[in-house]
């Protein structure tokens, strides 16, 4: 919580541009935890130092923005980004080499959820756009409903718990938790439509 804290303060005195920047340098593989830095976004409100809606708005164009741009840099530099000390700090030779397997076996389910995976977001978004397998738009897209489901918990929880601090670090814990409950409910979804959707096309084969 004295992370927490820490951002409430920074965030508190400069603003909703403190939060896009804080959310960028979290796209961009900073030591930052982004569940926390959406939380310190949405304390802030609750406690007058904006409006709520206005936070998630900011949140959603940091944190899409942080990933996009990783995505580009991936896409125009391909593996000569590893050269890049600050890059190589994040995202190894190996661990490119081990995200690039992933991504061949689980592909478009991988970037979404990155999200969901602290620590392995910069390598994967990054490892996406090197492939040139993947268009900006599909990226995004899936990006996006990721962030749709994570940003608005975090920004929320902190805007109803800025003045109970002890109930806000339960719910922090809680909602961790939480998403990937949320994550895997959705993955078993598409596994379902995706199977009807086979099924169906198995049967009209036949049909013909």
């Amino acid at each position: 919580m004295e992370l927490l804290e820490r951002l409430v303060t920074v965030f508190a005195e400069n603003g909703y541009l403190a939060v896009f920047i804080a959310l960028l340098l979290c796209g961009a593989g900073a030591p930052l935890p982004e569940d926390i830095t959406l939380v310190a976004g949405g304390i802030i409100t609750g406690l007058g130092y904006g409006s709520v809606h206005v936070m998630f708005g900011v949140a959603m164009v940091g944190v899409l923005a942080g990933d996009a741009g990783m995505f580009l840099l991936g896409h125009h530099f391909g593996a000569r980004i590893l050269q890049w000390r600050l890059v190589a700090r994040v995202l190894t030779p190996e661990r490119y080499a081990r995200v690039q397997e992933k991504f061949e076996r689980y592909g478009n389910r991988l970037m979404f959820f990155a999200r969901f995976l602290p620590g392995m977001r910069t390598a994967v978004y990054i490892t996406a756009g090197s492939t040139h397998r993947v268009s900006f738009m599909r990226f995004f897209l899936l990006d996006g409903l990721a962030a749709l489901i994570s940003v608005p918990i975090w920004v929320y929880l902190g805007y109803l718990g800025a003045d109970n601090h002890e109930w806000l670090a339960m719910w922090i814990r809680r909602g961790q938790h939480s998403l990937w409950a949320l994550a895997g409910v959705l993955l078993l979804i598409l596994l379902v439509l995706w199977w009807r959707h086979r099924r169906r096309q198995r049967c009209e084969d036949a049909g013909n």
